[in-house]
C-alpha cells in the first residue's frame, strides 16, 4: 500500500463492476484499492485483516447482505468508513442500512466524479448520500410542525449548525467552520435536535434539505 493513500476494499459479488470501480479509483493519486471480496464472510476477514480506511459495500449478495456484513464489520472493532454502494433507491433498504450505522449510501449509477467525490467526502467525516435519494428519505423523517416554526426557536448558532449539518459536515468541520470547540457543536447539535423534534443529525439533514431551509 502507498504511504498516505486512501486504502479502500471493495465488496461486490459482480467482478466485472468491480474491475471497474478498481480501475476508476486507481486513476486518483490518493485513493488505492488494497483488497476485493465477493461476499460478507471475506469482507469481515479481510477488513480484520488489512483495516482499510474505507470499505464499499454492496446491498444485496449471496449469504450475508451488506448490513448483516455491515453489522459484523463494526462488532469486529474495525474503525473503516462503510458506504453502501447499491442499485437499491427503495427507501426501506437506505433506512435500514443508515439505522445499522453506514457512513454512506451511494446509488451505482453515480456519475464516475460523484463517486470519487462521494469517497472523499466520506474520509471527511461527512455522511454521503446520493443526491436522488434525499427527497425520498426526507419524507419519512418529516415533523409535523410547519418548518418556520422550528426556525423560530432555534438561536442564530443553532441555525447555522443546522445548515451545516445539511451540508453534510460533521462535528470537527463545523467546529473549525465556526471556529468553536468540538464540544461546543456537539452540544448545540444535541439542543437544536430537542428543539425540533427530530432522534439524529441524519433526520435533520434530510428535513432541512426537504424543506428547502437553506
Amino acid at each position: 500500500m502507498k504511504q498516505n493513500n486512501i486504502s479502500i476494499m471493495l465488496v461486490d459479488d459482480h467482478p466485472l463492476l468491480r474491475k471497474g470501480v478498481v480501475q476508476l479509483i486507481e486513476l486518483e493519486d490518493n485513493l488505492e484499492v488494497v483488497a476485493e471480496a465477493n461476499n460478507g464472510e471475506d469482507a469481515v476477514k479481510r477488513a480484520l485483516e488489512l483495516d482499510p480506511d474505507l470499505i464499499m459495500l454492496d446491498l444485496n449478495m449471496k449469504g450475508l447482505n451488506g448490513v448483516e456484513t455491515l453489522k459484523a464489520i463494526k462488532q469486529t472493532g474495525v474503525k473503516a468508513k462503510v458506504i453502501m454502494f447499491t442499485v437499491s433507491d427503495a427507501e426501506a433498504d437506505v433506512l435500514q442500512a443508515l439505522k445499522a450505522g453506514v457512513d454512506g449510501y451511494v446509488l451505482k449509477d453515480s456519475e464516475p466524479e460523484e463517486l470519487i467525490q462521494y469517497i472523499n467526502k466520506s474520509m471527511q467525516g461527512e455522511l454521503v448520500i446520493s443526491a436522488p435519494l434525499t427527497q425520498i428519505l426526507a419524507k419519512s423523517f418529516r415533523p409535523k410542525a410547519e418548518k418556520e416554526e422550528f426556525l423560530e426557536a432555534l438561536t442564530n448558532r443553532e441555525t447555522q449548525i443546522l445548515r451545516y449539518i445539511s451540508q453534510g459536515d460533521s462535528n470537527k468541520v463545523i467546529a473549525r467552520k465556526l471556529e468553536i470547540a468540538e464540544s461546543t457543536v456537539k452540544v448545540h447539535v444535541k439542543h437544536l435536535l430537542k428543539k425540533i423534534n427530530l432522534k439524529s443529525r441524519i433526520e435533520a439533514a434530510l428535513f432541512a434539505v426537504e424543506n428547502k431551509l437553506f
